[in-house]
């Protein structure tokens, strides 16, 4: 008896001098001043740097702390251990661009049940999040194939590429360039063409997929050089494609024959249109991908509903980059200096 008393009287001694060192017992996260948004991308991209200034732009204009997380394998398993990783450290709400969408549904919902969920650059629509934030991808890829109709207005034999199929703004972004260089109705519908596809004076001879490895979309690039000896342009979908293909053209000795059209506003891409190796790119607006994301769930949290549009869309228009800032398919773009100096200029470069 004498021992257990012992036992029974010590357990909250042993406690009270725990607490006293400053040692917490509990498990829970520590109390905060600010409430803490999560902004996930889908890989590391020079893209997501420009999302990251805007995210924390924005945490500085909303009083809020700001966690930009980059995955650096481009999977869903990442972007799961990611994410429970913040979920522990107590993060409040989270902004993410899904790497596959219909497999990681239960998995989305399974956050968005626990705390405030947006989707941006790439949508996640059969979830339960709360809005997307982004691009309208099918009419950014429709603007791509615009773009290489002006420069090649007899036709021309092309081939695609982008990182991963599973994505719902890969999908979008891929349908749009072949159903604007067929001459195809507006559809949402994806057809999953990754094999040649022929119209009247354009051929898609492939799509290349490289699960968002750099090094894999270089390789491949390669390949097609070779498997595809008279190609005359290469489309990259993704931010990391165009330069990948610049540097394989180059490597073959191709740079008077195969051009580039691209994705995004990678610095070697902006470089290829200067020198005239890439004919424009679709550019997003990836600044505001991260300003918006912070700014909608940073009033979400203070229980501001007014920022969910009904459409549960916010849209951020994709715009063409050409090197004399021509109209194109009935649009002016903007001009590859003065485009290129204000993102330098926004971004503090």
């Amino acid at each position: 008896m004498r021992n257990s008393r012992f036992v029974l009287f010590a357990t909250p001694i042993c406690v009270l001098t725990l607490l006293a060192l400053g040692v917490s017992l509990a498990s829970d996260p520590p109390i905060k001043d600010k409430p803490t948004i999560a902004f996930v991308t889908n890989q590391i991209a020079s893209f997501w740097n420009i999302a990251e200034v805007g995210a924390n732009d924005a945490g500085e204009d909303f009083d809020v702390e700001v966690d930009v997380r980059f995955p650096n394998e481009a999977t869903a398993t990442k972007q799961k251990q990611i994410v429970e990783d913040l979920l522990s450290s107590g993060i409040d709400a989270l902004a993410i661009s899904p790497i596959d969408a219909v497999n990681q549904r239960n998995m989305l919902n399974g956050w968005a049940g626990k705390i405030p969920l947006i989707t941006h650059d790439s949508d996640a629509p059969e979830t339960n999040r709360i809005l997307y934030i982004g691009v309208d991808n099918y009419a950014a890829g429709r603007t791509v194939g615009k773009l290489i109709k002006d420069a090649y207005p007899n036709g021309a034999r092309v081939i695609l590429a982008i990182g991963r199929l599973e994505q719902d703004n890969a999908q979008k972004r891929q349908q749009g360039v072949i159903d604007e260089l067929l001459d195809r109705e507006v559809s949402f519908e994806w057809r999953d063409e990754v094999e040649e596809v022929k119209g009247d004076k354009f051929t898609i001879l492939t799509t290349l997929v490289d699960q968002g490895a750099t090094q894999v979309a270089k390789q491949k690039a390669e390949d097609a050089l070779n498997t595809y000896p008279n190609v005359d342009v290469m489309v990259g979908l993704f931010a990391y494609n165009p330069p990948a293909m610049l540097q394989a053209i180059k490597q073959a000795n191709k740079s008077d024959k195969v051009k580039v059209a691209g994705f995004d506003e990678d610095d070697a891409t902006l470089q290829g249109i200067k020198n005239g190796t890439v004919i424009g790119t679709v550019v997003q607006n990836p600044y505001e991908y991260g300003y918006q994301s912070v700014r909608v769930l940073s009033e979400l949290l203070k229980g501001n509903k007014k920022v969910i549009p009904a459409s549960k869309y916010i849209d951020v228009p994709a715009r063409a980059v050409t090197k004399d800032g021509r109209k194109i398919g009935g649009k002016v773009t903007e001009n590859v200096d003065e485009f290129w100096a204000d993102l330098k200029e926004k971004v503090g470069n």
